[in-house]
């Protein structure tokens, strides 16, 4: 009996060398997760048996558990690169099978999908139609890496001050190229189907007909002009009231209509000038928004702590792609390890709890960095001090049963 339980030892130390050699081979593995061999002795006697004045038969190994404490996070300024701070796994789409994960070093393959080191895609929530995230079915994340489509211009926002203090313009009638027929003047860039960009100009004189009665106040008339033409349109009458606001007409808009040029269709949109005001400060254009622009190329990937993936353009616009889940579970020590740092769901892990970054008990997302691996490299090196060590004892055991037996096969 004592033979088997120094053997029972050795095979203990044995295994308790090897998951102290995996922690150590993985030290630098990004998202690796320690474990540690967790022993049990061993009796031989039934219930009848001699009880509390057994010796017992050795040692067994009840399980190699998981440990899943977080890791330190080290920046890369990658900006695929996801650690996530806090419980939860990344969800990977391992060609058909769904399995889990802490390492998120992810790049793009040649479709645009965002993939992990070994080519499973990552999931998450997808958006409508209007840019919403819509938190139900998983979907593989898309990076939309083509040119972004030209949109041309339908609505200029125009928010301008109109110096009370101006004169009325001396030449009459207007003209775009006579300084003298005209107060005040601002430019904005249009867009046209085709995501040219034109130089729109919009003219501001100061009228010398007064309101109709009973209003009190002073009139401006507007003109427009694109691209330096020479021709211009009579836009219509802005009317302020003596506090400076603007009252007349409501709602303050003016449809402007171009011919396209180069194949573009022709260029119509909306100039919204509510808002606008005439105090005695100089003229100056206080805000302006207009909704066109020309193709774009992507410049970057953003990606915030509720794991929002933006996408940006080389044209200025940015768009949502979608959000990263994360999958929680009641026991993680459960979860199945199927290599390359992925585990897959077990009964004992429990079924997945999936969500959003930073709700329920899931944790936030940072892009730009990695969790490194959760091994202590220090108390790993004593571990395996300590397993050889008792390699040795259980082998000293081996030999001195052995020499005891030697001794009594010896007896004449």
């Amino acid at each position: 009996m004592s033979f088997n339980t120094g053997l029972s030892g050795l095979r203990a130390a044995n295994q308790n060398l090897s998951v102290t050699g995996n922690n150590i081979a993985n030290a630098s593995t990004t998202g690796f997760k320690q474990s540690r061999a967790e022993f049990g002795d061993v009796y031989a006697n039934s219930i009848l048996g001699t009880g509390s004045r057994a010796a017992g038969s050795g040692v067994l190994v009840n399980q190699i558990a998981q440990q899943f404490d977080q890791g330190n996070i080290s920046i890369t300024n990658n900006s695929l690169d996801v650690a996530i701070n806090g419980a939860g796994f990344f969800i990977l789409n391992d060609q058909g099978s769904r399995v889990y994960s802490r390492a998120g070093n992810f790049g793009l393959d040649n479709q645009g999908y965002i993939i992990s080191s070994t080519g499973a895609r990552l999931q998450g929530f997808g958006v409508s139609g209007s840019g919403q995230i819509q938190s139900g079915a998983l979907t593989d994340m898309r990076i939309q890496t083509q040119d972004v489509a030209p949109t041309a211009t339908t609505k200029v926002d125009l928010r301008v001050n109109l110096d009370s203090g101006a004169d009325v313009p001396p030449t009459a009638p207007f003209s775009t190229t006579d300084p003298t027929s005209y107060s005040w003047s601002t430019a904005a860039t249009v867009y046209d189907s085709l995501g040219n960009p034109h130089l729109l100009t919009t003219y501001y004189a100061k009228s010398a007909t007064a309101p109709t009665p009973p209003d009190t106040g002073t009139n401006w008339d507007v003109y427009s002009e694109l691209d330096s033409s020479g021709v211009s349109h009579a836009l219509g009458t802005l009317t302020f009231a003596t506090n400076g606001s603007l009252t007349n007409p409501t709602p303050a808009s003016f449809t402007d209509n171009w011919a396209g040029t180069g194949g573009a269709a022709p260029i119509s949109f909306s100039l919204n000038l509510a808002g606008s005001t005439q105090f005695g400060s100089a003229s100056s254009a206080n805000s302006l928004y207009q909704d066109g622009y020309a193709p774009g190329r992507l410049s970057s990937i953003d990606i915030d702590d509720n794991g929002v993936v933006f996408a940006r353009y080389s044209n200025g616009q940015a768009l949502t792609l979608g959000q990263i889940a994360l999958a929680n579970f009641a026991n993680p020590q459960g979860l199945t390890p199927v290599g390359n740092t992925n585990w897959a769901e077990s009964f004992a892990s429990g079924q997945p709890v999936v969500g959003a970054p930073q709700t329920g008990s899931r944790g936030a997302v940072q892009s730009g960095a990695l969790e490194d691996s959760n091994v202590d490299l220090s108390a790993e090196l004593v571990n395996l001090i300590l397993a050889q060590r008792d390699y040795q004892a259980n082998a000293k055991t081996i030999e001195t049963d052995n020499a005891v037996t030697q001794t009594i096969i010896n007896l004449r």
